[in-house]
């Protein structure tokens, strides 16, 4: 891990350092979501005539329907019917079949399944594979192993097609370092698209369209958040997933509120933090809106410099490479 400071040289530490370099009395906020097997393959079948389709599961859109990212999604269109599944599995499990209700213009579909609820989630959880990142995925399968490796240990909250990784740092014995600090630990819930990772290729960032990710910061969560504030504490955001939460549902007078919804805040350089003081997170691709978001916390030339300092270092990149922690160029509002 580094630590980059915008008064002096940027810092190697372990991220067994964590304690030392907070307050007691600061709170840390991890992002609960889970990572669910959201990648299916299935048959779809028009006047005879069979074709293979890949389906990744992208967001929850009622008991039985689901938007998803279709490959290749030309071969899709309103009305046909997908059967997931294959060999014995499939015949123990029963038949998991949807309609594509509709069809976007960017390879998105929306899946109406003939199964609803829970039962629908449990078929989904048998038959589908882990979406691990598209690096590790073009070098080998997924397994049963991923399953666990790919969550963290704040996994709750079923729903994400992406773990929050930065929060995979974490391990039960830095946790009771944390608390013997009195640096306490509190749940938001964001549920990771992949529009998050998609590079920015439009000239200017104003033409990049966020995807809508569902989240929520309960009464209480946010109640506590506030308390920490109140006293002098600094709020400590672990990934950019619990940042962009905890930022829209900041109200306007700088106080945290609860949220239950979709957000698609773009983070850019010039924007105004209101409630997040610190933040630690993963190593970022450039053109990403990720890298944008720590410029826009830091400063581009501390990230930069930072950035610099990690590769120089063999620094690790991606979901399970190294991370930083960063302070913003200005405190929050």
């Amino acid at each position: 891990m580094i630590e980059p400071d915008a008064t002096t040289s940027v810092a190697d530490r372990m991220m067994l350092d964590i304690p030392a370099l907070l307050a007691s009395g600061d709170a840390l906020v991890f992002n609960d979501t889970k990572v669910i097997p959201a990648e299916l393959e299935g048959v779809r079948t028009r006047e005879g005539v069979e074709a293979h389709v890949s389906v990744t599961l992208i967001g929850r859109l009622g008991p039985n329907r689901w938007r998803a990212l279709a490959r290749p999604a030309k071969r899709l269109k309103h009305g046909d019917r997908i059967v997931f599944g294959e060999g014995d599995r499939a015949c123990l499990l029963g038949t998991l079949a949807a309609s594509v209700e509709e069809r976007g213009p960017e390879g998105e579909v929306t899946l109406g399944f003939d199964l609803s609820g829970s039962v629908l989630d449990e078929v989904i959880a048998a038959l589908g594979n882990m979406p691990l990142p598209p690096y590790i995925a073009s070098r080998r399968p997924p397994d049963d192993q991923d399953r666990s490796d790919y969550q963290t240990l704040f996994a709750r909250e079923g729903g994400a097609v992406a773990a929050p990784t930065a929060g995979l740092h974490f391990t039960d014995r830095l946790l009771d370092a944390l608390a013997a600090k009195d640096i306490t630990r509190h749940c938001v819930t964001l549920h990771v698209g992949p529009g998050t990772f998609l590079p920015v290729r439009a000239d200017d960032t104003a033409d990049h369209v966020m995807h809508f990710e569902s989240g929520f910061v309960s009464q209480e969560t946010a109640d506590a958040l506030n308390a920490v504030k109140a006293r002098g504490g600094a709020v400590v955001a672990v990934g950019s997933t619990s940042l962009r939460l905890l930022e829209s549902a900041t109200r306007e007078d700088g106080t945290l509120g609860a949220f239950s919804g979709a957000t698609n805040l773009f983070i850019t350089p010039g924007y105004r933090f209101r409630f997040v003081d610190r933040l630690l997170t993963n190593f970022h691709l450039p053109r990403s809106t990720l890298f944008m978001l720590v410029a826009s916390f830091s400063g581009l030339e501390l990230m930069q410099r930072a950035y610099a300092h990690a590769i120089a270092g063999g620094y690790r990149f991606y979901s399970y490479g190294d991370a930083c922690l960063l302070s913003p160029s200005r405190p929050a509002s």
